[in-house]
């Protein structure tokens, strides 16, 4: 491994070292108390002796925030592709798409809670609500971003609208797909929580109410701290995916 992926890899896990011992430090220095900002030590003996809790939870939150975020992704993609390709879906869609975004997903989810009851549903649907937008507008960019030239060139060899698409657009669209799967990630998490808060009786975010309900609230920067790693990892993983599969867009990057 040379210097340069050295310092990639070691930054962000110093950076973060560097947060806690900062937070530790501060804590303790004034006096701060647990029930207001517990310590990361705390916080870490907490993860340790609720495990049992803290595991059943998080797996239900990671298993409705990757439902909600593979149905973004198929409805986001097949959108995108839609509004980029035809100016009249794009005139038609996109502004029922940007006013559905602005309504808060907080408010929508006791209406979900009263079609589908309390559990995982509505937690699904709020990911997947949060999660599609980014996804839909980012391909439907990548569409637009094709050169009228290279248009041009595909025409005249003959090709038709939907080879030109499937040869020219996918592909040139797979950089913006895979950036707003970045975004979408971290969002799909964010809904799942925020739909465990108001219409389950599982998931982090539904232990985070119930512990701040009794002022555990080591407990409750627990359940961050588990949202936080999950968040990373699935992160992680669709920069893995995306280094994979568009490694030809930024192999002119690697040098700079």
């Amino acid at each position: 491994m040379n210097r340069d992926k050295m310092i990639v890899y070691v930054t962000p896990i110093a950076t973060v070292i560097g947060l806690f011992l900062f937070w530790e430090m501060a804590c303790v220095a004034f006096k701060i108390p647990p029930f207001i900002l517990p310590r990361p030590s705390v916080i870490w003996s907490t993860l340790i002796l609720r495990w049992g809790p803290i595991w059943s939870n998080a797996a239900f939150t990671l298993a409705t925030t990757m439902g909600g975020f593979a149905l973004a992704v198929v409805v986001g993609l097949f959108l995108g592709l839609a509004i980029g390709a035809s100016r009249v879906i794009y005139a038609g869609l996109y502004p029922v798409l940007i006013g559905f975004n602005s309504i808060p997903k907080v408010a929508v989810v006791p209406v979900l809670v009263i079609w589908f009851g309390i559990g995982a549903v509505p937690a699904v649907l709020t990911a997947f609500m949060i999660a599609f937008l980014p996804i839909a507008v980012n391909v439907a960019t990548g569409l637009a971003t094709i050169e009228p030239e290279m248009r041009d060139v595909m025409r005249s060899l003959g090709a038709r609208k939907l080879q030109i698409l499937w040869k020219v657009g996918i592909p040139r669209s797979l950089p913006y797909f895979f950036a707003s799967l970045k975004v979408a990630i971290t969002l799909a998490f964010v809904g799942s929580v925020v739909a465990e808060t108001v219409a389950s009786n599982e998931g982090i975010g539904y232990l985070m109410i119930a512990a701040s309900s009794r002022f555990d609230v080591p407990l409750v920067f627990a359940g961050l701290m588990v949202i936080a790693v999950m968040g990373v990892i699935m992160y992680g993983v669709t920069v893995a995916l995306e280094q994979h599969f568009t490694g030809w867009a930024t192999r002119g990057q690697e040098g700079t």
